[in-house]
Order: C-alpha cells, then structure tokens, then sequence
C-alpha cells in the first residue's frame, strides 16, 4: 500500500513517498516561503507523480499559510484519485523522528510561532502527547518545560536559555513518518493554530 506525506507546516516543503514503511522516494527543501510554487512539482517529482492508495497531511501547527496550502493540495488529491486523506500533528512528526527505542523518558518540541513565541509540547517515550500544544513566550517555555531532550527548530536556543538538556535542531521532515505512532493519524483534515491568525475575515 502506498502512502504520501506531506508536510508543510514549516520553513521545509517536505514530502515522502512510502510502500507500507518502505521509503520509496522523497522530496525536502528549505524554502521559507513559496510553498504554494514548490508543493505541487515537487509531488509531479516523485515516482509516478507520487499517486498513492492513501495521503497524509500536517495539520501543523506551524506556519498558517504553509498549513493551509499542505491541506488544500491533500484534500484536491485525495478527490482527484480517489482515495482517503488523513491528517496528522507536525509536532507529533518531530517527535517521532527524535525518538529513541531504548529511551524511556520524555522529549520535548519547541518550534517556531511566530511574533516572537515558541510553540512548545512534551510527548513521553512512545510519541504520544502528555498535553496539548502552546504558543507561549521563550521565558514560560523555558520555565514550564522539564524534559531533558529537546527537538525542534528552537531547541537550540531554548537548552542555551535553559542551561541543561540536549537539544537536537531539525525542522519536519515527511520521512519520519513511520515513527511517529499509528494512532495519532486523524481523520479530521483541518488546521490546527497555535495561537489566533493574524487576519480575521470581516465580520458580516
């Protein structure tokens, strides 16, 4: 059975390509932004233009735009070939690929939000969530979050503030799918936000 993963809830534009676990092509790009440029010949890029038995989707959180475009061109291939779409959190995907089998304490993400905050989340040793996300200040991450391993865009900077633990810097990647658990896919394809966004659509 072959799935595609898109992910695209952060400055990558990342895809991956799997016969069951089997990778069988990928895509990951640095590009900040241009996502809605990039996604679509990327996917084009891949083995038989990445057609799959199914697709699954960041839902973020992460960058709104970037979310959203991963969801509308998801959706659109899922009803182009027919086939089921499910969506997934991009701070369980960055969790999964920072987990270590022999490892039995929790990890923590810390990603970037926006407007100067971090989004931040503790998932134990087996990939799944101890609460939900934030979008909270550097200083009430730093305070409120006790895990040793850190993984994300910002953990770096959030182990320096700190002063202890172990920070492992990446951004998503779709290939670390098959590590994060079965369960945390969600038939519920919609775009999960950190905090508010920026732009309200006028009231009526």
């Amino acid at each position: 059975m072959r799935r595609l993963i898109i992910e695209c809830a952060s400055e990558a534009c990342s895809l991956a390509l799997f016969d069951d676990d089997a990778l069988v092509a990928n895509r990951h790009e640095i590009l900040g932004r241009g996502h809605a440029e990039r996604l679509v010949p990327a996917i084009g890029e891949l083995p038989q233009a990445g057609r799959a038995d199914s697709i699954a989707v960041s839902c973020g959180p992460g960058s709104f735009t970037g979310t959203r475009i991963g969801i509308a061109a998801a959706r659109a291939l899922g009803l182009a070939w027919k086939v089921p779409v499910r969506g997934f959190s991009t701070l369980a995907l960055l969790a999964g690929s920072a987990r270590d089998y022999r490892d039995t304490a929790d990890l923590g993400v810390v990603m970037n939000g926006g407007h100067g905050e971090w989004i931040v989340q503790t998932f134990d040793a087996d990939g799944r969530p101890k609460g939900d996300f934030a979008s909270v200040v550097p200083e009430e991450a730093v305070a409120g979050m006790k895990a040793q391993k850190i993984v994300g865009n910002r953990a770096e900077e959030f182990v320096d503030r700190r002063g202890f633990g172990t920070a492992l810097h990446r951004l998503p990647d779709a290939t670390s799918f098959p590590s994060m658990p079965n369960d945390l896919l969600t038939d519920e394809v919609t775009a999960l936000y950190a905090r508010p966004p920026d732009a309200r659509p006028p009231s009526p």
